[in-house]
């Protein structure tokens, strides 16, 4: 009986694969990385690396660190998961961020954030489905003079009220237009 043994090795596929869904930047550099003794331990690094560039980290992006870093895929995802940094998701084009701490939270950024929530039809770490808009709420953002303040990008919005909401909301959208 003659049987005929067929070739399963894929390495080359799933390495030509992984090197199309990253950059040959982030591609040189785990290729770096596996050259160390540890090269488990630049895991953190190289997904930083990667949302960096593409701005979130997408199932394809995980995959192929895992197979050019030469890290189990579930290593990757988990890491990926528990560090609050890390974004699975795409982020909308303007970055909302609501200051919760103290001085904004007691001069009203709940009736704020409340009012954002209420005009983009999303909740905190969502984004809107024109893929506009993401909202966050975050940690004092050392303006409390200002309170309560919003945070769009890089541009502070000072003592906000709800009421100012939709011309906010407006002036970033008309640059769309």
């Amino acid at each position: 009986m003659n049987t005929v043994v067929k070739n399963t090795d894929n390495r080359e596929e799933v390495r030509r694969k992984s090197m199309e869904a990253l950059t040959p930047e982030i591609v040189a550099h785990i290729e770096a990385c596996v050259q160390d003794a540890q090269p488990h331990s630049h895991l953190i690094g190289v997904l930083h690396k990667v949302q960096a560039h593409f701005g979130y980290l997408g199932a394809d992006q995980l995959d192929a660190v895992a197979q050019l870093l030469q890290v189990p895929t579930a290593k990757v995802t988990g890491v990926a998961t528990f560090y609050h940094f890390f974004r699975l998701e795409p982020r909308g084009k303007y970055v909302i961020s609501v200051c919760l701490g103290t001085a904004c939270y007691v001069k009203g950024a709940e009736q704020v954030a409340e009012r954002l929530q209420e005009e983009l039809g999303i909740q905190y770490g969502e984004t809107t489905t024109d893929g506009l808009f993401s909202l966050e709420g975050t940690r004092c953002l050392g303006t409390c003079g200002l309170a309560p303040v919003v945070m769009v990008e890089d541009e502070v919005f000072g003592d906000m009220t709800a009421d100012q909401v939709p011309a906010l909301l407006e002036k970033f959208s008309k640059t769309e237009d």
